[in-house]
């Protein structure tokens, strides 16, 4: 991209191969997971707050494999296959393109037993899910109430949950509650009543809540839960206000590596609603911000 803008902005162009610094490693991109904070990052929503250079390569998700190593990044050889959430300090070299050069922290080894493309649609909404989970302590014998249930990052905190023995109680519509049986949780449907609606199913209310919604879910969680602190947003900043907790994805290799772990014994999948080549990112960003798909928008190099 060569300047903020919107989905018109993007194009097709030929950049230098990237520079490989100490610490890092050169992967060569198979596919790519699409997040609505691509789209938002290329509007300027995050100017505030990160520096970005022109012109712009967006996305924070990828799958690929190791090209070549930088100085004294021993972790990975040629020919490794990775997957990492690659926020940098910085908006300028992202993972829509062929090849990308990124710091190993970022990265883990890919899951065998997922896809090129269901990897890519892994690690943003992953480790979301896994710290929103992680920073409160969610796990056995906790009953949760996961907001958003069915969602990208909501299936992926279900399926964590369950493999933890919690219960898990989790909102999303009527449409997808058998989806949400599938995973193990109990669905309840959102909006008015939404309170009383889990209180039927746990009259002494919630031990956790993780909201990935914002808005109303937070006051409903206030309401249900036996203790604030144990309240996670991803999507409403009054959640620490509340008492609770404000949570911002950070890139983590040993997240990333738990989260392979989880899907290579079975117990975690992604779900990729469409995979698109690359060429066609704009209509990935139009699709993604209709908020109409359950599983992952994914863009394949491969077809680019």
């Amino acid at each position: 991209m060569p300047a903020y803008g919107g989905f018109e902005r993007l194009a097709l162009t030929d950049l230098p191969e990237p520079k490989v610094a100490p610490g890092e490693v050169l992967v060569r991109v198979e596919a790519a997971g699409v997040n609505p904070v691509d789209w938002k990052l290329a509007a300027g929503g995050l100017d505030p707050i990160m520096v970005a250079h022109f012109p712009m390569i967006p996305g924070w998700d990828i799958a690929g494999v190791v090209a070549g190593n930088g100085l004294d990044s021993p972790e990975f050889a040629p020919g490794d296959e990775v997957f990492g959430y690659i926020r940098k300090d910085s908006a300028e070299h992202g993972g829509y393109a062929e090849r990308v050069a990124v710091p190993v922290r970022m990265l883990a080894r890919k899951p065998r037993a997922l896809s090129w493309a269901q990897a890519a649609g892994l690690p943003l909404a992953g480790l979301t899910a896994l710290q929103a989970a992680d920073r409160v302590g969610a796990g056995a014998g906790d009953t949760v109430l996961v907001h958003a249930a069915a969602g990208g990052v909501g299936s992926l905190a279900t399926q964590i949950l369950v493999a933890r023995d919690a219960r898990v109680i989790g909102t999303a519509s009527p449409a997808n509650h058998d989806f949400l049986r599938d995973l193990g949780a109990e669905p309840v449907a959102y909006g008015p009543g939404l309170a009383d609606h889990v209180r039927e199913l746990a009259p002494d209310g919630v031990d956790v809540a993780l909201d990935f919604v914002g808005g109303e879910s937070v006051d409903v969680s206030v309401e249900l839960l036996r203790t604030p602190e144990r309240l996670v947003s991803v999507a409403d900043h009054r959640a620490a206000a509340l008492g609770g907790h404000y949570v911002w994805v950070r890139p983590d290799g040993e997240g990333l590596a738990a989260l392979a772990a989880l899907a290579d014994e079975g117990r975690l999948t992604v779900f990729v609603e469409k995979v698109l080549p690359l060429r066609e990112a704009a209509e990935a960003w139009r699709l993604n911000s209709e908020g109409h798909t359950r599983g992952k928008l994914v863009l394949s190099l491969g077809e680019s």
